[in-house]
């Protein structure tokens, strides 16, 4: 099979092809024709697993900013934002900035947007939850855009319990475990832990 060499190299295009490789898939191989089933059959298969899971216990493993999560880690593996530090520690402080916004604005027991409608407390508690979650997503060089959705979903009232809280943690968890598996049977290097770490490895 021939390879496509040159700087203009697609790394989607690679991942696919690896898969198609290992797995013998008989998908047609081209750039954004294989790009596009690679990340529609793989984020079909993360969601459809977390929904299942979710149905089984009763529990919210699955909610919407999974689905830009799920994106990212299939678009774009080997991005800073798609590594599996960036992805659970993201979201970790989102959970964390949007749970501390309920509590200053005293509305970590009260009903969620959707029952009492958006009072002027919830303008506040959501905009100091995306806002401190930005910032600290920042300063700690851990960004991943998707958390800004979860701070949302918990500064809305949506899910704000301690014990759904940590069942959106866990669903993270599990999505990048899901990540690391298909990027990797594909040939894709997707890191352990941090984005690079492959390439620190080899140059040791």
């Amino acid at each position: 099979m021939a390879q496509r060499t040159g700087p203009g190299v697609d790394k989607v295009y690679e991942i696919v092809r690896g898969l198609i490789r290992r797995l013998r898939f008989p998908v047609f191989e081209g750039g954004q024709t294989t790009r596009g089933i690679f990340v529609f059959v793989n984020g079909l298969i993360s969601i459809t697993l977390l929904s299942l899971l979710a149905w089984i216990t009763r529990s919210p493993f699955i909610f919407p900013s999974l689905g830009p999560t799920a994106f990212v880690q299939f678009h774009r593996p080997l991005a800073t934002a798609s590594s599996p530090r960036n992805t659970i520690a993201g979201h970790l402080i989102g959970i964390l900035a949007r749970y501390g916004s309920l509590v200053i604005f005293g509305l970590a027991n009260a009903p969620s947007a959707t029952s009492e409608g958006v009072t002027v407390a919830r303008v506040g508690a959501a905009a100091l939850s995306v806002a401190a979650t930005s910032g600290m997503m920042v300063w700690l060089r851990v960004p991943h855009a998707p958390a800004g959705a979860t701070t949302l979903i918990v500064s809305l009232g949506i899910l704000s319990r301690p014990r759904e809280l940590l069942m959106i943690e866990l669903a993270v968890v599990l999505m990048t475990v899901q990540a690391f598996v298909i990027n990797r049977l594909a040939g894709v290097n997707y890191p352990i832990w941090a984005a690079g770490e492959h390439k620190e490895a080899a140059g040791s």
